[in-house]
């Protein structure tokens, strides 16, 4: 007999598979690896069949699999390329549940470009319960990227001395709503966010960082202060009081990429909290509402050739983002109605 917990899961993963497109035909792979959520795994498999769906276990025998965690922490970095029949088996699926975390991987932009969407679901279930998607919400986020589509610059500010600016017009936006149901598109669950990438070395300016805004992978506050002095397209010098124990974490991995400016965008999920404390890794900070995402290293997830291990996501609250001459974030609260949040 299942458990009232083990009923909600089903529920809950069988409405992320209707908003991900999923009935009868369709063929969605499921992927983990070792003793990684497999109650997921099987949850998925299980709602995907009863949809109809032809579903695919695509399971790696791994003897000790990278936890979420981890695996943020060194991103693009996962076994699958060593097995090719479960690589062909994802390429060949309309829908790839990704249970592994292959984001910034050359593997997820193979399956990408074959025509399979995919979608990545590793956060604890309480994470995606309260923050499950919906259509509103990808209506908004989708309002948002109209607007960046056509932004030559973006700009953003603090009162503490940020103000840098980014080149626009030549790179992928990646959207983030929750689900997906676009072949060749991918998304995470929980999402609402979005962002991109500068024109080649066409970023300079500065960023401070005050307390209370956010490191990731660390999952720390900032205590007192961190202050980014960016050139074309790079950071050249890390200043103030928490500089030195963040050089030291970016050293550890030996590659002068990780100082590559990568993405930048704003979180529109009224639904997140600003906390550093929550299980899983750290969707609520990344996709808070009215946030500015500031963030170091790899860039293949949206068509660049920056494969870095080393990714930093960096939140940041009470920030004024422009695109061109248009406010679209003043001091952390969002500003255009077709991107606001009912009651915000």
């Amino acid at each position: 007999m299942t458990t009232a917990a083990e009923r909600d899961m089903y529920e809950l993963f069988r409405s992320e598979l209707v908003l991900c497109g999923v009935k009868p035909g369709v063929n969605v792979a499921v992927l983990s690896e070792g003793d990684q959520l497999q109650d997921y795994a099987a949850t998925f498999i299980a709602a995907g069949r009863e949809l109809g769906a032809n579903v695919e276990n695509v399971h790696l025998p791994t003897a000790k699999a990278m936890s979420a965690s981890e695996r943020i922490a060194n991103v693009g970095q996962n076994s699958l390329s060593r097995h090719p029949a479960a690589m062909k088996t994802c390429k060949q699926a309309d829908l790839v549940v990704d249970h592994m975390l292959l984001l910034f991987s050359r593997e997820q932009i193979e399956m990408q470009k074959a025509g399979a969407r995919v979608i990545l679901v590793v956060e604890p279930i309480e994470i995606l319960k309260r923050l499950a998607p919906t259509k509103a919400q990808r209506q908004r986020v989708e309002a948002a990227e109209v607007r960046l589509k056509r932004a030559k610059t973006l700009r953003f500010t603090n009162d503490a001395g940020t103000d840098v600016t980014y080149g626009l017009g030549d790179k992928e936006i990646l959207t983030e709503y929750g689900y997906t149901d676009t072949p060749g598109r991918w998304d995470h669950w929980p999402g609402g966010f979005l962002a991109t990438l500068a024109k080649n070395n066409q970023v300079n300016g500065r960023v401070v960082m005050q307390p209370k805004d956010i490191i990731y992978p660390l999952k720390s506050f900032v205590e007192k202060g961190i202050e980014f002095i960016i050139r074309d397209g790079r950071v050249v010098e890390m200043k103030g009081p928490d500089a030195p124990a963040l050089k030291k974490f970016v050293e550890t991995y030996k590659d002068p990429r990780a100082y590559a400016i990568s993405h930048i965008g704003w979180g529109l999920n009224e639904k997140c909290e600003w906390r550093v404390d929550l299980p899983g890794i750290g969707m609520d900070g990344r996709a808070h509402y009215g946030n500015v995402l500031f963030s170091l290293g790899p860039d293949t997830e949206f068509g660049g050739d920056n494969d870095t291990a080393c990714h930093l996501d960096l939140p940041m609250k009470n920030c004024t983002l422009y695109l061109d001459d248009e406010i679209i974030v003043e001091r952390g609260k969002v500003v255009p109605a077709d991107m606001r949040a009912p009651a915000h």
